[in-house]
């Protein structure tokens, strides 16, 4: 990998090689590497590719803004830059890749249609891309993917085929649907054309802020951040570029350990949109050259991230959107003093996760807090516990009476209430008073 300290200096139109230094006038090869499907990676991208890119996107696509967050500043010590990509055409960066791509396919592939697969977002750039071609689309998605991802693409006019667990079950099954219809196929990140396609968010960012210091990016499998680092280097030659990827889907993290891509096992993460088990190989290469290093955040961080930008900022991101703010909230990534830009890559997050990640964001935050103790088994005695709970002002959304158990002696009863509370102080102070007040009472522990 790049380090830090690399002061090889390249100006505006230098293009990369993944081997040896980079010089002006070479072209970026993933010279003897194949792609994910084992086929040949005999392509390019350069600055050129993505500024070609950015002249055929620029009239289809938003904008998006560029939001400073004073509240980041504060907590982190950075001067941090959100790029609400989330408010993108489709909720996500990826309809930048997909369109560019479609819109270099020969006439005969338009004819024969296109097929993809994606854990969502994906997804839908190509169903964008592909209605506005006229094309006929099929898309591959996992049986796990979000239902309001599911729903997105089916309303743009693809064709959705559900098959496996995870993005590399729905990319196996989309390969041989591939053989058999003769599709024309489009890679979700390891493609010279979808790289420079999401290459051009990297130079709206350093459009937008051309003193950046550092790039904060997701990484699922690598076409963003790959794209944004060749743009990125061609244009601000030391800056500082950074990928996150989820703990429970580190296929970089250990391909790049390793030196060599490598697949995982399995995989689990709540950021569906960076679940990815293998690396691409165009991608892989890129990346080894041009990132400077690549951190790993774990779910938690990532729950947190996406509520901070719901109730700090106001914004809406899914948790692979969120995955840059994660590891500058958890401390994964400290850069006290520069200016950062991260791209808040999507928000298709369905309805019914943003309720999970609310509450238990909230109970890891100590605002909500459940409680067991036993009650004498006679009347007053819940309204003598509630009184205590009142004075502190603490609000009781839930209580449950167990009075059958063979743990429990004879008129005795179980009680666990669910309160929502300030914080963790607030919480302590209460289990302090009721014991104070001689309830035998503890907080509820989950099962390991």
């Amino acid at each position: 990998m790049r380090s830090i300290e690399d002061d090889t200096s390249t100006s505006v139109g230098t293009r990369f090689i993944a081997s040896g230094s980079a010089s002006v006038g070479t072209r970026f090869i993933a010279s003897g590497s194949a792609f994910h499907d084992g086929e040949p990676a005999a392509a390019a991208v350069t600055i050129a590719d993505i500024w070609e890119a950015h002249k055929l996107l620029k009239p289809r696509l938003h904008h998006t803004p560029l939001t400073p967050s004073r509240t980041l500043r504060d907590l982190t010590g950075a001067d941090i830059y959100l790029k609400a990509e989330n408010t993108q055409r489709s909720g996500s960066f990826k309809v930048r890749g997909a369109s560019y791509k479609l819109s270099r396919l020969a006439p005969q592939e338009y004819e024969r249609g296109v097929i993809a697969a994606s854990a969502g977002n994906h997804a839908q750039g190509v169903a964008i891309a592909a209605s506005q071609y006229g094309i006929p689309c099929t898309i591959v998605m996992p049986e796990t993917a979000p239902l309001a991802k599911v729903m997105a693409t089916q309303s743009y006019g693809a064709t959705v085929v559900l098959h496996g667990f995870t993005y590399d079950d729905a990319y196996q099954r989309c390969r041989e649907l591939q053989e058999q219809s003769g599709a024309t196929f489009i890679h979700a990140f390891d493609d010279p054309d979808i790289i420079a396609g999401q290459g051009t968010l990297g130079l709206e960012m350093l459009s937008d802020l051309p003193d950046a210091d550092a790039l904060v990016v997701p990484i699922g499998g690598g076409g963003l951040i790959s794209g944004i680092a060749i743009a990125a280097r061609a244009l601000r030659p030391d800056i500082t570029i950074i990928g996150v990827q989820a703990a429970g889907a580190a296929c970089f993290r250990a391909s790049l350990d390793a030196g060599e891509v490598r697949s995982l096992p399995a995989i689990a993460t709540i950021a569906d949109g960076i679940a990815v088990k293998r690396p691409g190989a165009l991608t892989f290469s890129i990346i080894q050259r041009l990132v400077d290093d690549v951190v790993v955040v774990n779910d938690e961080a990532i729950i947190s991230a996406v509520l901070f930008l719901m109730e700090r900022c106001k914004m809406l991101v899914e948790g692979a959107g969120a995955a840059g703010v994660a590891a500058l909230l958890s401390g994964a990534v400290k850069l006290p003093g520069k200016k950062v830009l991260v791209p808040l890559t999507g928000g298709n997050i369905d309805i019914n996760l943003v309720g999970r990640f609310i509450e238990h964001g909230l109970a890891a935050a100590g605002r909500y807090f459940v409680i067991h103790t036993r009650l004498a088994d006679r009347p007053g005695e819940l309204m003598r516990l509630l009184g205590i709970i009142a004075d502190m002002r603490i609000n009781v959304i839930d209580v449950r009476h167990q009075r059958i158990s063979s743990r429990l002696p004879i008129m005795q009863r179980e009680e666990t209430l669910t309160l929502e509370t300030r914080d963790r102080s607030q919480c302590e102070e209460l289990l302090q008073r009721l014991r104070a007040s001689g309830y035998v009472v503890e907080e509820a522990q989950a099962l390991e």
